[in-house]
């Protein structure tokens, strides 16, 4: 009577027991039911979100068709395969190597060349053979161009870089490819590349072509290295030749300037002294004309003043004399006393 009362009062008999209190297995239907339910929740939340790294667009296609793109960050894209997120590294700076391949890349990269002769193999224009290898630095501009308009746009652009460097270098002779016209080829190959990947709208953005390393083949080296030697030697003669000449020719015109500076100096000293004579001689003649007797007499005592210090016998003859004798001796002198020594 009093166990009733009690589960009366507090109406213990009326409350539920869980199974778990009292020991008892739960419902497996309702365990499986809770773990689909939490799987799915989990796989929507998977499938939904996506990031987009700093470097990358994310370009989102619903059912294979471009729908929008999407910038760095956390997005939400419609779950399952509805709608696919392709990630495109715009702000990295890609490479294509041509003629080799990096290995291993560091302080000490390694390099391989093996069946790669296909690519660097080319023909000059004046019909002789090179190994051009080669690297081309771009970066995609535009993710749906690069994406949607070309098919395999990488296979495409390696195709375009070869195509166009082997044209370039075709037109040009070996002596030019390489030594002096290494960066003239660089630089057109770029050019020329960049106006077929905006023609094929690709999306690319040529950066950088680089002429990694260009040589003769190598059966032909030791005959290549003969002949640019010769060549050297040629230019070596040449320059020799011409610093010789540059010593030379200019010593020799230096001299006929001289010589000629000297001719005119000569002639004009004999024109002045032509001149002043002829003005001496005309002022002689005015004074003569004035007293003739006087200009006379003193050309005469000028020239004799002349002349007689230049005779070494010099004898005085009286005007009146009919003969050869007496003479007087000038040039004799007499001792005082009239005895000759």
């Amino acid at each position: 009577m009093d166990d009733e009362r009690f589960e009366d009062r507090f109406n213990l008999g009326k409350i539920p027991i869980p199974s778990s209190v009292s020991g008892l297995p739960g419902d497996p239907a309702r365990i499986i039911r809770w773990a689909v339910v939490a799987f799915v929740v989990i796989f929507l939340l998977v499938t939904a979100l996506y990031t987009v790294g700093p470097e990358e667009i994310g370009v989102v296609m619903r059912l294979g068709k471009y729908v929008r793109s999407t910038n760095p960050g956390l997005h939400v894209k419609i779950p399952f395969t509805i709608e696919s997120v392709t990630k495109v590294p715009i702000q990295r700076q890609l490479k294509a190597e041509f003629g080799f391949r990096t290995v291993s890349a560091g302080v000490r990269s390694q390099y391989t060349t093996k069946g790669l002769a296909g690519e660097s193999n080319m023909l000059t224009g004046d019909l002789n053979a090179a190994v051009v290898e080669w690297v081309v630095q771009f970066r995609i501009v535009d993710a749906y161009q690069y994406l949607f308009r070309v098919r395999n746009v990488q296979l495409t652009f390696r195709d375009m870089s070869e195509a166009v460097m082997r044209r370039v270098v075709g037109d040009r002779t070996v002596n030019e490819v390489l030594t002096v016209g290494r960066q003239e080829v660089a630089d057109l190959v770029l050019q020329d590349l960049q106006n077929l990947c905006d023609q094929y709208e690709t999306g690319i953005k040529v950066e950088q072509v680089v002429l990694q390393d260009v040589n003769p083949p190598d059966p032909v080296k030791p005959s290549f290295n003969e002949v640019n030697e010769a060549q050297q030697e040629r230019e070596r003669l040449i320059n020799q030749a011409q610093s010789e000449y540059n010593k030379v020719i200019p010593r020799a015109r230096g001299e006929a300037e001289q010589t000629v500076r000297q001719a005119e100096g000569y002639a004009l000293d004999r024109v002045n002294r032509a001149r002043g004579d002829s003005a001496r001689f005309v002022a002689v003649y005015q004074a003569y004309r004035l007293a003739p007797e006087v200009t006379r007499k003193r050309i005469y005592l000028e020239t004799m003043s002349e002349i007689l210090p230049k005779v070494q016998h010099k004898f005085v003859v009286d005007e009146d004399l009919k003969g050869v004798l007496p003479l007087l001796n000038l040039n004799v002198l007499e001792p005082p006393g009239g005895s000759k020594e």
